[in-house]
């Protein structure tokens, strides 16, 4: 099976598959911290050939036919915790939670 993991972390989405005891043929992942990488390529490293950065950067034409698309985007934008700050509070439209479009984009 070959799985699209977004917003992957640190291969959470691996993680839970292996605990499942579903198994992956290819895992292609998208993320930018830099620490949730590194703990990825520590625990998987037969995984690392196939981060794909940026999810914004992501293009479905260049990858296999993925079985398996996971993945969860930020919602600082729409989370509780600021709706009381008009700054941040913007729903869908904010920069972090805008970015469940690319969830879509890719998915369609």
């Amino acid at each position: 099976m070959n799985v699209l993991s977004l917003f992957d972390g640190m291969s959470c989405g691996r993680i839970a598959l292996e605990r499942a005891d579903i198994k992956v043929d290819n895992y292609y992942s998208s993320e930018i911290d830099k620490y949730a990488i590194q703990i990825a390529d520590k625990n998987y490293p037969q995984d690392a050939v196939n981060r794909l950065g940026d999810v914004t950067k992501v293009s479905s034409k260049d990858l296999p036919k993925i079985d398996l698309l996971i993945g969860g985007s930020p919602c600082q934008n729409l989370s509780l915790a600021v709706v009381n700050n008009i700054k941040h509070n913007k729903g869908l439209d904010g920069t972090k939670s805008g970015l469940f479009y690319e969830y879509i984009r890719i998915l369609t």
